[in-house]
């Protein structure tokens, strides 16, 4: 499903399962040691994604470990993301020369839990997605926005490398499966350019919700 999301200069895996051939570096194994059985799964099945995806860019396996904020650390050279949700994992995997950032996440298409949309959007994105309720209420446009808030910072981090909450960003939805973002903090310059936003894309389908965001260099 991921790929219908992505543009070719990413590599991506995903999975429906917990495949009994994933495996974890000894480095990976001691960060959760301790982890309940469902973290565990989700976090090796994560990275079996990772390692696939990284192959086809020829890129060994090597141990990827949480880092600052819990960002996965990526091998030199390489950009990526990984997401789990209950069914679902993915991960994508870029050059860094041909990626400048990218972000995904996976969630449930099922609405968010009661208080959840308050705490996370903006007063004008409640308004937007009551629109987007009015207009089609067979999608759950709260659980979308979540995610796409959830890209969003993804796709930050690497590059401010500081916090993001989700009021620093103003998420606007569009039924064509593509959103934007106008971020509502001092971001740093890329490519010269203060950075101010984000695009992506996202869909909802087999009873999945899946964003993602990727920044491409500018061509020349």
């Amino acid at each position: 499903m991921i790929e219908r999301l992505l543009p070719g200069e990413l590599a991506w895996r995903e999975t429906r399962t917990d495949p009994p051939e994933a495996w974890l570096f000894p480095e990976e194994e001691a960060v959760i040691a301790r982890a309940v059985d469902k973290r565990r799964r989700e976090f090796t099945t994560a990275r079996h994604c990772a390692r696939a995806a990284l192959a086809e860019i020829g890129i060994a396996a090597a141990p990827l470990l949480p880092g600052e904020r819990g960002a996965p650390g990526w091998p030199s050279g390489v950009v990526g993301s990984m997401t789990h949700c209950a069914g679902y994992r993915a991960a994508v995997v870029g050059l860094a020369d041909a990626v400048l950032t990218t972000g995904i996440d996976a969630e449930p298409h099922e609405p968010l839990p009661d208080g959840v949309l308050g705490a996370v959007t903006l007063d004008g994105e409640r308004a937007r997605i009551e629109e987007l309720l009015a207009a089609d209420p067979s999608v759950h446009w709260d659980r979308i926005l979540f995610s796409a808030k959830e890209s969003v910072y993804k796709a930050w981090f690497p590059i401010a490398r500081e916090w993001l909450g989700f009021e620093d960003a103003d998420l606007t939805l569009h039924r064509d499966g593509t959103f934007t973002a106008h971020l509502l903090k001092t971001g740093p310059e890329v490519e010269g350019v203060p950075l101010t936003s984000f695009t992506g894309r996202w869909l909802a389908d087999e009873g999945l919700i899946i964003t993602a965001i990727t920044r491409l260099p500018k061509a020349g």
